[in-house]
């Protein structure tokens, strides 16, 4: 598009932008006020807008449409109108999730599999033994559905009279409520370089003074060593503690205690090891690439006394806090009553439960986390070709770029999958115009801005939505 034909573009569509009339002009005419008169003004109101949306979004991305505007708003009522007897609309939506980052935090992290929604939408329609023990009959732990799945992955289901799992609403309340529990009002040692921040502005050192624990650190911020908490122990001491670098990593002149090492010197000293690992991951990622992630499985053998987690980060779960630890460290915290403000409901322990029943049962693959991690670059690559070779009578250019996917979700940090990507641009529109578009369909696409132009990266769309994909951009 030359110069002079997008500066007339752009004169066109400020134009229509302001002829547009506002939501409260259409609510006062004849015509609307009989569909607030049924309907109610906040309904209506609400469709204007969504209508008035659509419009904008029309506008931004060129008028095609036959019609005049005007034409167009005469029209406007009946919309209203069709779009009220749709009835009102979810907030919380399904998305198509383009960005390449498969726990997406913003989109809800890691999807369930077909066998957890099969469990979950079985266990909701009716009641269920969520706290019943059917064989005596009487009330019974709802962590028992999912404990001995648990310690059957992290490998000491053979022991496990010595061993207990707590579940919470996410991994955040797991960590503060063992902290609480083990620690209020005594000390706890941690690495200066583990101090960290996640996302949302949660601080370990917030969540330690919320918790009443006392904050000891130890070490520099690259630079730390077994000793630094050997040295740091005093009567006061409740827990060592070690926090998993998530979301950065520390290159260069750094120095961190082995877990091994770490694990020794609490049996030495008689001071429990409690370890944020944070990613909930049951084995390694070195088979996709992903290497230098630490396991459940692997703190568990070695000998850490306590490990919290989350469900839905490397696990592939739903949203839950995991603690799992020895017997009477979990029978502490169970006596917290502090634990009933944190617990989950049956639906949680469903997809859970369902979730680590495919991790254990060797079918994993169907886990929709595993499916994004194994898929090779080649595959996605056909698939981004067959999309782009259907957009060549659009208006819509489309190039295939080869592009780094990432794990996301505060795990893995460093590691990058080689995947491919539909590079979009659309001549009479910028790409934060055509990103919002996207946005603006139904279901909305996700994508991000590179260079310039919209990208999409197919290794987290599902393959049953390549063709929601295709026709969504050929209709644009």
């Amino acid at each position: 598009m030359t110069s002079r034909n997008l500066e007339e573009h752009e004169r066109v569509r400020d134009e229509l932008y302001r002829n547009l009339p506002s939501v409260n002009d259409l609510i006062l005419t004849p015509e609307f006020h009989q569909l607030v008169a049924s309907h109610g003004r906040q309904y209506v109101v609400e469709a204007v807008r969504a209508t008035l949306d659509n419009l904008r979004n029309e506008i931004a991305m060129g008028w095609h449409s036959s019609e005049t505007l005007e034409q167009r708003l005469v029209s406007l009522a009946e919309q209203v109108k069709e779009a009220l007897q749709s009835g009102p609309r979810y907030s919380l939506r399904p998305v198509i999730n383009a960005t390449g980052v498969i726990l997406h935090t913003n989109l809800g992290r890691a999807p369930l599999s077909d066998a957890a929604l099969a469990h979950v939408a079985e266990v909701a329609r009716d009641y269920s033994n969520l706290e019943l023990d059917l064989d005596t009959g009487e009330r019974s732990r709802r962590d028992v559905h999912v404990e001995h799945l648990v310690l059957r992955a992290v490998g000491v289901a053979d022991d496990a009279v010595r061993w207990g799992v707590v579940v919470v609403n996410n991994g955040a309340a797991a960590t503060f409520l063992a902290l609480n529990t083990l620690a209020e009002k005594r000390e706890v040692v941690v690495s200066r370089g583990e101090l960290v921040e996640i996302g949302g502005g949660f601080r370990i050192p917030d969540i330690l003074a919320k918790s009443g624990a006392l904050l000891r650190e130890v070490g520099t911020t690259n630079r730390t060593r077994a000793a630094d908490y050997e040295a740091a122990l005093t009567e006061h001491t409740a827990l060592l503690l070690r926090v998993h670098q998530s979301n950065f990593s520390m290159e260069g002149f750094v120095e961190r205690p082995s877990l091994q090492d770490l694990v020794l010197l609490a049996r030495t000293v008689a001071v429990p090891l409690f370890e944020d690992q944070g990613t909930g991951l049951l084995e390694s990622l070195e088979r996709f690439g992903v290497a230098g992630e630490p396991s459940l499985r692997e703190s568990i053998v070695q000998g850490v006394d306590l490990v919290a987690a989350s469900g839905d980060k490397l696990l592939g779960g739903p949203q839950c806090g995991l603690l799992v630890g020895r017997a009477d460290l979990i029978a502490s915290i169970r006596k917290n009553p502090l634990l009933r403000t944190f617990r989950v409901d049956k639906l949680i322990y469903a997809t859970l439960e369902a979730t680590l029943f495919e991790h254990l049962a060797g079918t994993a693959q169907s886990i929709p986390l595993m499916r994004m991690l194994s898929t090779p670059a080649e595959e996605i690559e056909q698939r981004c070709r067959q999309i782009a070779e259907g957009l060549t009578s659009t208006r819509i250019a489309a190039e295939i770029v080869a592009v780094d996917s990432l794990v996301g979700g505060g795990t893995a940090p460093t590691a990058k999958l080689r995947s491919f990507a539909l590079s979009l641009r659309r001549a009479e529109q910028g790409a934060t115009e055509l990103l919002k578009a996207l946005r603006k369909l139904d279901p909305p696409i996700i994508g991000r801005i590179v260079d310039e132009a919209v990208v999409l990266d197919l290794r987290t769309v599902p393959p049953r939505s390549d063709e929601i994909v295709a026709r969504a951009l050929a209709q644009l």
